[in-house]
């Protein structure tokens, strides 16, 4: 079923029989790999510069110490672009056009009028949104039907959603009223570049705050494209400020003084340091950092329903969420079944370049983090965890990794612990509703997790037992910009999306 499932999922591209197989029986057409698909390549101008600079005061800006980094293709190892690196003077001067435009534009508007520019950037993102899909595509690796599909659209929704906020805000904190907090310093990761600045840009704007945003290294295209988005909607000068870098243009826009509060998006060591060097402070923070998600399977599950939102929730997006499903709890007496299941299925993801519409699972970011699952993989092997991979054919250049399943594995796996940030699946087995909630919750880890049951009331057990942010139900990866996301113990603090995400950038009266 797994191969009929994957045709039909493609079927909008041309499958032809390959000319170099003989003819096979009706078994082996179904079963066997005997059909390919042309190339169905995005091929829409994503109208990218060779070089970007930043974006301050509404202006693109050269950096002042005139240098660049490269940005490539992690698909095909190539330069896109050069991207300004941005010191610490370029920060200040980011900080003091934000807090200018604070003062005496955006912190003194109307809600109505705040909310008239969040529209019409909510509408820009929509107008160019093929573009943004491949630029995103592009520099940060993930398929396109991910870009354009998910990643674009909920960026835009997340600009409508807290428009319609903005005029709102004495509804926001019933019998409280709430005001901006000023200037804001955010960061974001390079795994959803455009979503996540969205999810920290649109309630800083609707609340009335100034944005200082710094966007992850390896993914910052999109981010100073969306500048262009700002300038084409006539967003007053300041409110909007990119600056692009790595760890020390980062530190730079946390520990500015003139930010009341920081956001920060990333790993939890990086998050551990910005929480120890604002101790003291009087800074609003919030913090979304790892996570090692439980995705649970009853043996009163739908298998098959369960093991397409296991794909969704690890393999579509290359494991590259920090809420990807990478622990798999699965009760003894369905666990063979759905093992099974699970490698028919990854068998028949196709693997490469993420501009084709027919690929599942495209390129890891960056070398470096394809070396990291490559260690993770190997240390899972050498402790005698037992890796199943897709038989499928990597590219000859770029960063790319085979779909990997892991079985036998105990809760003393590395693999079980650690982030892996790839396309690598843990399975574990449980016998009881109470040992899976223990094996769920032992980690430090709490930002999400999945259940899968026909019990309306185990759903709701699992709810309030399982220590996660957010916890879907026969489903994995939904998002909406009205349902609040965030995590519990050292997966962060504070919540994005939905009036709790609104209330972190206001101070309540």
């Amino acid at each position: 079923m797994a191969a009929k499932t994957h045709k039909r999922q493609n079927s909008r591209a041309t499958a032809r029989p390959s000319v170099a197989q003989p003819r096979k029986s009706s078994r082996e057409l179904i079963f066997g790999d005997l059909w390919e698909f042309d190339p169905a390549p995005e091929t829409a101008d994503p109208k990218l510069k060779p070089r970007y600079d930043l974006f301050i005061n509404g202006e693109f800006t050269a950096p002042k110490s005139g240098k660049y980094f490269p940005t490539i293709n992690p698909a095909t190892e190539q330069k896109i672009a050069d991207i300004a690196l941005a010191s610490p003077a370029d920060v200040d001067t980011a900080y003091q056009a934000a807090q200018r435009a604070f003062d005496s534009v955006w912190g003194k508007m109307p809600g109505r009028e705040r909310g008239k520019y969040i529209y019409r950037i909510a509408r820009l993102l929509q107008d160019h949104a093929r573009e943004f899909a491949i630029a995103e595509t592009m520099n940060g690796g993930k398929p396109i039907k991910e870009s354009r599909d998910f990643d674009v659209p909920m960026a835009a929704a997340h600009f409508f959603y807290h428009a319609g906020w903005a005029d709102k805000l004495e509804y926001v904190a019933p019998g409280r009223s709430v005001k901006p907090l000023g200037v804001v310093g955010q960061v974001i990761p390079w795994n959803f570049p455009l979503l996540m600045m969205a999810w920290k840009i649109a309630p800083a704007l609707a609340m009335g705050n100034c944005v200082v945003i710094k966007p992850a290294e390896t993914t910052s295209i999109t981010a100073l494209k969306f500048g262009e988005i700002l300038q084409e909607a006539g967003l007053p000068p300041g409110v909007v400020n990119i600056v692009s870098g790595a760890g020390e243009t980062g530190a730079a826009v946390m520990n500015h003084p003139l930010a009341a509060k920081v956001a920060f998006t990333g790993s939890t060591e990086v998050g551990k340091i910005i929480m120890r060097s604002l101790a003291g402070t009087d800074k609003k923070m919030t913090m979304e950092l790892g996570g090692k998600a439980a995705n649970i399977v009853f043996d009163d599950a739908p298998l098959d329903q369960a093991v397409e939102g296991i794909v969704n929730g690890i393999f579509f997006n290359q494991g590259h969420v920090c809420c990807a499903g990478s622990r798999l709890l699965v009760q003894e007496g369905v666990a063979e079944a759905v093992l099974a299941k699970l490698k028919n299925r990854i068998k028949v993801l196709r693997v490469g370049d993420p501009l084709d519409k027919n690929t599942d699972v495209g390129a890891i970011n960056s070398k470096e983090q394809l070396g990291k699952i490559r260690e993770l993989v190997d240390s899972g092997v050498k402790e005698g965890a037992e890796l199943y991979q897709s038989p499928c054919r990597l590219p000859a250049k770029g960063f790319f990794f085979k779909p990997s399943v892991f079985s036998n594995v105990t809760m003393s796996h590395r693999i079980a612990r650690e982030e892996i940030f790839g396309p690598v699946l843990s399975v574990l087995t449980f016998r009881t509703v109470d040992e899976a909630i223990e094996k769920a919750n032992n980690t430090p880890y709490g930002l999400s997790a999945g259940v899968w049951t026909d019990k309306g009331s185990r759903i709701l057990k699992m709810s309030v037992e399982l220590k996660a942010g957010v916890v879907w139900a026969n489903t994995y990866n939904k998002f909406d910009p009205t349902s609040p996301f965030g995590g519990y113990k050292e997966s962060g603090f504070g919540r994005e999306g939905g009036r709790q995400g609104l209330l972190d950038y206001g101070k309540l009266i």
